[in-house]
């Protein structure tokens, strides 16, 4: 069998922007168009409103506030329907001489809580004393209106029944346009057209400045993870006059067709993958022969897997299910001695094999004790922790960009990824789909280069999966007053992970508002 996995990351893997005519810098409203102040308390108040991380720091739990802003749903119609965007705030440690504002954080997506990225510390002192850190659900994540729309499932399912992925038959074709078909439908029938035409970046963006004026700051210091660079990038073009400083670490494209764009992430994908092969080949530490052999001893891994499938904390691992956690283990490259550990024991039949699957699902997939627990007792888990990933992350990408509403340009596309990479691929085409049956929104920008912007940062990962550095290095010369981080290594974001030469110029850039030296580049730790 040929993989080309369909292995739903969900927000895991940022989703792709464009669009058409830029928009004009707007003036922050003399009138919030009814924005409604922020009530902060405490988010752990044993009132149940945010369960407490078993594993999360005391400390930090404590301090961590919750509130809410009333933002209208079309803000054109300021005094029509409104919808409550969820935020979280830990207040600046230092006293009142040293703190500057707030700092505001996306984790990307789209369809990531912000709400939930703030439940660990993060961060140097330098900027925790300087800055409230705030983060937010984007309108129509979590508890900002958090949605689940349609049968992804069935649609992931045309998917996988799909044989040869480099030669979509009619048939496969049609079960594929069918099933998007029919989730798209669903959603605008569960959610209304109304609703769905409002979710995309522009709208976020335009929050995030209520947002702003909500915490009392008369300017915005933000930082932006993947799809967050494209909310902060847009930012920038719309509000320049109370942009302040702006970290865009992961840089999404925003220029080019969404199918051109699939390309460079399946080659994102492929190249990070061929990077982990050549650094666990050469240190012995994984089962490859070597570089050039990798993909076909890989390939026998996985065609065992859907022989026998394996188990993850009592889940099978088939093929598509491991190529998963491989995918989501490129990732972050601490993660890769431990993915190289346990495709050894696979190749080998191990007996450690499944202990050694366990910690990789724990990794890739952020299973806690609380889940692990219940797994063990037998118990479905609370909910559904991707649902409303999904169905944001589709939503704003729809949103955002022109698709092709023709499925033959999809089949295409997704068969020329097939055919250049062996694993990863068709999924991140065949993944968007349903946005050539969305309803009708508006379309975010392209063109725009923040010219009357302060300077801004743009960090980029050479290894990096998801983001592909280029789009950094063409983010970077899209904005005018931007200067690119570039940090040498593998992995999805870099900064605030405590690397110095990462982190220590972009905390001074957003304490002073000094960019970085051009051509600051990093070498992998």
């Amino acid at each position: 069998m040929r993989y080309t996995g369909v292995w739903g990351l969900a927000g895991a893997v940022v989703l792709l922007v464009t669009g058409c005519s830029a928009f004009l810098p707007q003036q922050a409203p003399q009138d919030p168009g009814g924005a409604s102040a922020i009530e902060w308390e405490p988010c752990h108040d044993g009132g149940g409103r945010e369960e407490v991380p078993e594993d999360g720091d005391p400390e930090w739990t404590a301090a961590l506030e919750c509130g809410t802003l009333s933002v209208p749903l079309d803000h054109d119609d300021p005094d029509g329907e409104t919808i409550d965007i969820a935020l979280a705030r830990v207040p600046a440690s230092g006293g009142p001489d040293e703190r500057i504002g707030s700092l505001v954080l996306n984790p990307g997506g789209p369809g990531e809580s912000g709400v939930e990225m703030l439940a660990y510390p993060q961060f140097s002192d330098g900027i925790r004393s300087a800055f409230d850190l705030v983060a937010f659900d984007p309108r129509g994540v979590g508890d900002s209106g958090g949605f689940a729309c349609g049968n992804w499932d069935r649609f992931a399912e045309a998917q996988l029944r799909v044989q040869d992925p480099t030669a979509v038959t009619d048939a496969e074709l049609e079960r594929l346009t069918s099933s998007a078909r029919s989730y798209a439908d669903a959603c605008t029938e569960t959610m209304g057209a109304g609703f769905l035409a409002e979710i995309g970046t522009v709208n976020v963006v335009r929050d995030l400045d209520l947002i702003r004026e909500a915490l009392g700051d008369d300017a915005l210091s933000y930082v932006g993870y993947s799809y967050g660079t494209y909310i902060g990038a847009l930012y920038a073009e719309m509000f320049p006059a109370t942009t302040r400083a702006l970290v865009l670490d992961g840089a999404v494209e925003t220029e080019r067709p969404n199918l051109e764009v699939a390309e460079d992430q399946a080659a994102a994908f492929q190249e990070t993958w061929e990077l982990f092969v050549a650094d666990c080949s050469a240190a012995g530490t994984c089962p490859f022969s070597g570089p050039e052999a990798a993909d076909t001893e890989m390939t026998r891994i996985l065609d065992r897997l859907d022989a026998e499938p394996a188990t993850a904390r009592d889940m099978p691992v088939d093929g598509p299910t491991l190529l998963g956690m491989v995918g989501l283990a490129l990732y972050d490259e601490t993660s890769w001695p431990e993915l190289a550990r346990t495709l050894t024991a696979l190749a080998e039949g191990s007996a450690e094999s499944g202990e050694l699957l366990d910690a990789l699902y724990d990794t890739t997939y952020g299973v806690g004790e609380e889940e692990e627990e219940a797994a063990t007792a037998g118990e479905e888990p609370a909910g559904d922790p991707y649902a409303d990933t999904e169905a944001a992350l589709t939503a704003v990408n729809c949103a955002d960009r022109v698709d092709p509403t023709d499925p033959e340009a999809y089949r295409e596309a997704a068969e020329a990824i097939a055919a250049e990479t062996p694993f990863f691929g068709p999924d991140l085409v065949w993944g968007q789909l349903p946005c050539a049956y969305w309803t009708d929104t508006e379309t975010a920008p392209t063109g725009f280069a923040a010219a009357d912007a302060p300077p801004l940062v743009v960090v980029g990962t050479v290894g990096d999966p998801a983001t592909p550095y280029g789009w950094a290095r063409e983010l970077a010369g899209q904005l005018e007053t931007a200067t690119l981080v570039t940090y040498e290594g593998s992995g999805h974001t870099v900064y605030g992970y405590g690397l110095p030469c990462v982190d220590d110029p972009i905390d001074a850039y957003l304490l002073t508002g000094q960019a970085p030296e051009p051509g600051l580049s990093c070498p992998a730790f």
